[in-house]
């Protein structure tokens, strides 16, 4: 199996220098997370007076976010790809205190042209 760590993940629909060996399919990476420090967010979140970045809202997106495209990575070298191509990213909350994010691309062998 490739190394999940070496999989290149990429927006975009082509790598340059590179070409498409082999299309292995798509692939996918989620999660759901609850918030950092769950009872200060859902006090924040409730007082309509509070401004500003909601730091511990960030934190738990970032580390979804983190985890979603790590799953992906590994999902696509089980399969024996060196690479993600067309990667997209989606997040929703599921509730005041948790969200879900979902990458998910095509699972490509990139070879150098």
């Amino acid at each position: 199996m490739i190394d999940p760590n070496s999989v290149l993940v990429v927006s975009a629909e082509s790598v340059p220098g590179f070409r498409v060996a082999a299309m292995l399919g798509e692939v996918f990476g989620s999660t759901s997370q609850s918030s950092h420090g769950s009872i200060k967010a859902l006090s924040t979140s409730l007082n309509p007076l509070s401004q500003g970045e909601l730091v511990h809202f960030t934190k738990t997106v970032d580390a979804a976010r983190l985890e979603a495209i790590s799953r992906l990575k590994e999902s696509a070298a089980v399969k024996g790809a060196n690479a993600v191509i067309a990667m997209r990213f989606t997040i929703d909350s599921i509730s005041e205190l948790s969200i879900t994010a979902v990458a998910y691309g095509t699972a490509v062998v990139l070879t150098k042209q």
